[in-house]
């Protein structure tokens, strides 16, 4: 709920800072007192629009303070986590405001955009009045409204599974289809690609061993050379060492460390020899010329080069053509598969989509009739609410359905219903706007309503109407009404007095009224507007006394 709100130099306001509680809080006061200032100021800090005219005269900047008390699991602090902006403790909304028109914002003091803090701020506050009633005008969010009233979250999870799946097969089907005919205008060049390569039959790391294997074929007499001088040495020195063994054999144990040594020598010469003989037999059985070892050089550079790729990569570009070979050729199946499972799972979206179209249909019944009973106290016993359901082209479709939601009434009898701000006086439309908002109490994240005005124009029964249902909704939101009905201020739980004080320089001041005789006073004068009488004293408490029967 929204906890307390400090502002500092708008228009009339220089210095103000407010408490608020749960419950019912009326804002009362004459005609010009400020009381729209202070929404307006409110709404700064929500991050509705701003416009140089809010700073005070003769001061540099504005700034407005909102904070707000909510629970540890409240939406709002899950989704700021997600933004990277801390959450915890209090929430505090600031919006500062500079006389050239530019302005900041904060969450917990840490800098934010204004779009993020208009989105947080239409999350945690309502705000509906004769000429603004956000979401219920919307009839985009009329969908939500009614599925956040009846509809189970478990089915729209699922249906919103379904259409991503059916989304996901439509989109491998169709990625299928162009790499078909894709691979069908280029069948001549996949075909004639795919046998070039497999005659060619490159080899991975071919090119490094072809390149190893000329280089030694250039300097292949000189190796030959050297390597028949190094194995006739080589030869020699393993005939020698056979003379020092026998020789020191015959010294007996005193040599045995010598010997070894021999031994060691001997076997390094072997290993070697046999090195020189592998090599020069390399050398001599090569089945390739120069020649030809250039030639295949040539042929597996001008195919990397046909293909864009490494001659390393050939192998592997070769499954490739071949992958989409095979494509053409096996692709009807493949394609049949794949169409067959994308309307399966459309199919399956659809059955839930149907199934969603009768829960919604079921639960506007139950909310036509709610709020059909809530009109006739507040005189509009000759006016309908209807909740209309109806189905979507199917490019409209979505993870929420098929369905299109719209809440229509018709205020005379036979008239057709139609779109509410297209029907309704501005205050027959604050009155829907109360009726529906007692219905949906319980729906919406937002857990403070703000109330300007709605009972603007009635009087009597209807604004006490208005004021119980008020106060009815207080239960399970915090309410803030701004009002010149002394019925609606009778049933408030707190009530705040908003008042102008000041010749040259006026200034705008709001007071908790406290005590019942305060509070007597205010619904008094509120009764009899200039000159507060005794009678209107009277009647005042008498109200006061039927608000806490």
């Amino acid at each position: 709920m929204l906890a307390s709100l400090t502002i500092s130099n708008v228009v009339l306001i220089e210095k103000l800072a407010l408490e608020f509680k749960e419950g019912l809080c009326a804002l009362t006061g004459e005609t010009g007192a400020g009381k729209s200032i202070l929404l307006d100021s409110l709404g700064l800090a929500l991050g509705m629009r701003a416009e140089s005219g809010l700073v005070r005269q003769g001061a540099d900047q504005t700034s407005v303070s909102a904070v707000f008390s909510l629970s540890n699991d409240h939406d709002v602090l899950t989704f700021l986590k997600l933004q990277d902006v801390d959450a915890s403790g209090d929430l505090i909304l600031r919006r500062s405001l500079n006389k050239d028109g530019r302005s900041r914002a904060y969450i917990n003091d840490q800098p934010v955009s204004v779009s993020l803090l208009k989105q947080i701020g239409e999350m945690l506050i309502e705000i509906h009045g004769q000429f603004e009633t956000q979401n219920l005008m919307n009839a985009s969010m009329h969908r939500g409204l009614l599925d956040d009233y009846g509809t189970d979250a478990d089915i729209l999870h699922k249906l919103a599974d379904l259409w991503e799946d059916w989304k996901q097969k439509e989109k491998d089907l169709q990625t299928m289809e162009e790499q078909a005919r894709q691979a069908r205008s280029n069948e001549d060049f996949l075909r004639s690609a795919v046998e070039d390569l497999d005659a060619l039959d490159p080899k991975e790391g071919e090119e490094e061993n072809l390149t190893t294997l000329r280089t030694r074929l250039m300097k292949r007499e000189q190796m030959l050379e050297g390597l028949s001088i190094a194995l006739e040495g080589l030869e020699q020195g393993e005939a020698a060492l056979g003379s020092v063994w026998r020789a020191l054999e015959k010294i007996g144990e005193e040599a045995q460390e010598m010997i070894a040594g021999v031994d060691r020598a001997g076997a390094e010469i072997t290993e070697v020899i046999a090195q020189v003989n592998a090599l020069s037999e390399v050398l001599n059985e090569s089945d390739l010329s120069l020649s030809e070892i250039d030639d295949r050089l040539f042929a597996l550079k001008s195919q990397a080069r046909k293909h864009g790729c490494e001659i390393d990569d050939l192998p592997s570009k070769r499954e490739e053509l071949a992958r989409d070979l095979d494509l053409i050729e096996h692709q009807d199946d493949r394609l049949v598969d794949m169409v067959k499972a994308t309307e399966k799972a459309k199919g399956a979206y659809i059955a839930q989509a149907e199934k969603l179209r009768g829960v919604r249909e079921k639960a506007a019944q139950k909310l036509d009739k709610l709020v059909a009973k809530e009109l006739p106290p507040l005189k509009l016993e000759k006016a309908k609410f209807v909740t209309d359901i109806q189905p979507l082209e199917e490019h409209d479709w979505g993870p929420l359905g098929m369905d299109r939601v719209q809440f229509l009434i018709a205020t005379n009898p036979g008239a057709a219903p139609g779109p509410l701000n297209k029907i309704a006086s501005g205050g027959e439309l604050s009155r829907f706007m109360l009726a529906l908002k007692v219905v949906l109490a319980q729906v919406g994240i937002a857990n403070s309503l703000i109330f300007d005005e709605v009972d603007s124009g009635i009087g009597g029964a209807t604004a006490a109407a208005v004021g119980e249902r008020l106060s009815r909704l207080s239960a399970h939101k915090q309410i803030l009404v701004v009002t010149h009905s002394p019925q609606v201020a009778a049933v408030a739980d707190h009530h705040f007095i908003v008042s102008k004080a000041g010749a040259k320089s006026v200034t705008t001041n709001v007071f908790e009224l406290e005590s019942k005789t305060d509070r007597q006073e205010e619904i008094a004068r509120m009764l009899a507007a200039e000159d507060i009488t005794d009678e209107a004293r009277a009647a005042a408490e008498k109200l006061m006394q039927k608000s806490a029967a």
